[in-house]
C-alpha cells in the first residue's frame, strides 16, 4: 500500500488537501482535509442581525449571492415578513443569485478544470488564426507556463480542433465572467459583495435603463453559453467518455431548491421555486421532499468540540485544534445519518426525476449527444456536464424573470425588527444547496450556523466511519502514475470544492 498527499489541490478556492491510499494502481482509501480555520459563524455572535447579509458574503468571494440570499432568507423568517416581499424584490434577488451562478460555472469549467484537459505544449506549438489562442500563447510564454502549472502530465486526449477551440474560449470567458458580475452589480451595486439585498426584499427600485442594461449583457452571455460552453462541454466529454464511469462516490443527493417564485420563503410554508430541491436516498430514481429536522452535523474527525453539535438550528463552532481523531476543520453534515452529493448534478438529477421541463428538455438533449443515461450522471464528466446545462437553464429563467419587473413599483418591506425570533434560509448555490439558520435575543444575533455546499461534499468521515462524497468519489480510481496523480485531481475538481465556504 502507497500513501500520496496532494497538499494542496490547486485550482480551486481555499486550502484542500488529498490523502491517498493506492495499492495496485487503484484508491482503497481517501481522507479530505480542510485546513483553514476561519469561525466566521463566531465573528456574528452579538451584532446587529441585519449584519448578518453583508457578513455572510464574505465567507466566499465566488458565491457571494448566494449567501447574501439565504441570510436574507433567515431574517426575513426571523422578523416574521417572508409574506411580505414585493414581486421586484423576490425577482431581483433571482436574478442577482441567477449572475451569481453564470459567472462561477464559467470560472469553473474554463479557469479551474478545462487545464485539466488542455495541453500546454500543444497550445505552444499550435498554428492558430484564433486570436484568443494567440493571446493566450502569448500569456503563457510570458508566465512561464502559469495558469497552467503546476501541472499535471499525461492522459491527454483532445485533439487540435478541439483544443483550440477551448484554448481560444478561455479569455473570452473571463470576459464573460465580468459581465456576468455586471449582471450583479446593476442591481446589486456592486460585486463581489453586493449591497442590494436585505431584509425584505431589495435595495434597488428597477427602471427601463436598469432593466435594458441587464437584458443587453444577460443576451451576450447567453450566446457564449449556448455556442461556446455547453458544446464544449459536449465535445471535451465524447473524448473521455469513460469519465462518465469515475467518480461516483454516494448513491444519495439532496437540494433544497432555489429561485423563489412566489409566496415566501422560510421554515414554515413550502413555495414554488424554479428550481425544486428534493431527495433521492440510495440510487432510487424516485424523489423525496426534504425533512429539515433529519440534518445533522457530525465532528467525530473534525477540529471541532464534540458538545453543542447535531442540528445545525442549536450547534456551536467551538474550535479543538488538538484533537484526537479528527483531520479536517470541516464538519460532516449528514441527511437521515447518510453523507449526500449536493450540487448541480443533484440539482439537475432531482428536477428530471421531478418533471421540471426545461431541465428535461435541456439534460436531455445533451445526455443524448454523448450518450449517456440519468445514472451516469453523477461522475467527473456528469458533473461538467450538468452545471453546463444549469447554467444554460438558469440564463432562460432570467429572461423571463426580467420581463416581469414593474418599473417604479416598490421592492422592499416595510417592517420593525423584533427583539427575538429564529429563522432558517434555504437556497441554492452553484456548488450545492445551501441553509443559514440564525438565533435572535434582545436584538442581537445569539446563534448563526452555516451548512454550505461544500461542507457536505469536502466533509470527512463521520462517528460512524462512513467518508463523505469526495472522499467516497475517489475509491476506485485508477491511479497511472502516483507522482502525476492527474486523475485524483480530476474526480475532485468535478465538484468545484470552495473550501473558503466549506471551513467558514
Amino acid at each position: 500500500m502507497r500513501q500520496i498527499s496532494i497538499d494542496p489541490i490547486t485550482r480551486i478556492e481555499g486550502h484542500l488537501k488529498i490523502d491517498l491510499d493506492i495499492d495496485s494502481g487503484e484508491v482503497k482509501s481517501a481522507r479530505s482535509s480542510g485546513t483553514l480555520f476561519r469561525g466566521l459563524e463566531e465573528v456574528l455572535s452579538g451584532r446587529d442581525p441585519r449584519d448578518a447579509s453583508r457578513i455572510t458574503q464574505r465567507v466566499c468571494g465566488v458565491c457571494p449571492a448566494a449567501h447574501a440570499v439565504a441570510s436574507t432568507l433567515a431574517l426575513d423568517d426571523a422578523f416574521g415578513i417572508q409574506d411580505k416581499i414585493p414581486a421586484n424584490g423576490r425577482i431581483i434577488r433571482n436574478l442577482i443569485l441567477g449572475g451569481n451562478f453564470i459567472q462561477s460555472d464559467v470560472l469553473h469549467f474554463y479557469h479551474l478544470s478545462a487545464l485539466d484537459y488542455l495541453n500546454p505544449e500543444d497550445l505552444k506549438g499550435l498554428e492558430s488564426h484564433n486570436s484568443g489562442v494567440k493571446d493566450l500563447q502569448t500569456y503563457l510564454e510570458s508566465t512561464d507556463g502559469a495558469p497552467f502549472t503546476p501541472e499535471y502530465s499525461g492522459d491527454y486526449r483532445l485533439g487540435a480542433e478541439i483544443s483550440e477551440a477551448l484554448a481560444g474560449d478561455y479569455l473570452q470567458a473571463l470576459e464573460i465572467r465580468k459581465k456576468a458580475h455586471q449582471l450583479i452589480a446593476i442591481f446589486g451595486g456592486k460585486m463581489p459583495h453586493n449591497m442590494g439585498t436585505v431584509p425584505g426584499g431589495t435595495t434597488n427600485k428597477p427602471d427601463i435603463d436598469s432593466i435594458t442594461k441587464f437584458r443587453s449583457r444577460l443576451g451576450e452571455i447567453k450566446e457564449f453559453v449556448n455556442n461556446r460552453y455547453l458544446p464544449g462541454i459536449v465535445e471535451l466529454a465524447k473524448g473521455y467518455n469513460d469519465y462518465f464511469g469515475v467518480g461516483q462516490g454516494v448513491s444519495n443527493f439532496i437540494e433544497y431548491g432555489g429561485f423563489y417564485l412566489e409566496g415566501f420563503a422560510g421554515s414554515h410554508k413550502q413555495t414554488s421555486k424554479g428550481l425544486e430541491g428534493g431527495v433521492i436516498s440510495d440510487g432510487s430514481d424516485s424523489v423525496k421532499d426534504y425533512d429539515l429536522s433529519q440534518i445533522t452535523e457530525e465532528v467525530h474527525h473534525s477540529w471541532y468540540k464534540e458538545e453543542g453539535q447535531g442540528h445545525p438550528s442549536k450547534a456551536k463552532t467551538l474550535p479543538e485544534a488538538d484533537k484526537e481523531d479528527a483531520y479536517s476543520w470541516v464538519k460532516a453534515p449528514r441527511y437521515e445519518g447518510k453523507p449526500h452529493e449536493v450540487g448541480p448534478t443533484a440539482r439537475m438529477m432531482i428536477n428530471y426525476l421531478k418533471g421540471n421541463e426545461l431541465v428535461e428538455r435541456e439534460l436531455g438533449r445533451a445526455m443524448d449527444k454523448v450518450g449517456i443515461e440519468l445514472d451516469q450522471l453523477p461522475s467527473v464528466m456528469g458533473r461538467h456536464l450538468a452545471r453546463a446545462v444549469e447554467c444554460k437553464c438558469v440564463i432562460e429563467l432570467m429572461e423571463d424573470w426580467v420581463e416581469n419587473l414593474e418599473p417604479g413599483k416598490p421592492s422592499c418591506a416595510e417592517y420593525e425588527m423584533p427583539e427575538s425570533g429564529r429563522g432558517v434560509g434555504l437556497t441554492a448555490a452553484p456548488r450545492g444547496t445551501l441553509g443559514h439558520w440564525i438565533e435572535v435575543a434582545e436584538g442581537q444575533i445569539k446563534n448563526y450556523q452555516l451548512v454550505v455546499p461544500t461542507t457536505w461534499n469536502a466533509s470527512p468521515r463521520d462517528e460512524g466511519g462512513k467518508p463523505g462524497p469526495i472522499e467516497q468519489s475517489l475509491l476506485g480510481t485508477n491511479i497511472q502514475d502516483p507522482e502525476n496523480p492527474l486523475e485524483a485531481a480530476r474526480v475532485v475538481r468535478s465538484f468545484d470544492p470552495c473550501m473558503a465556504c466549506a471551513v467558514h
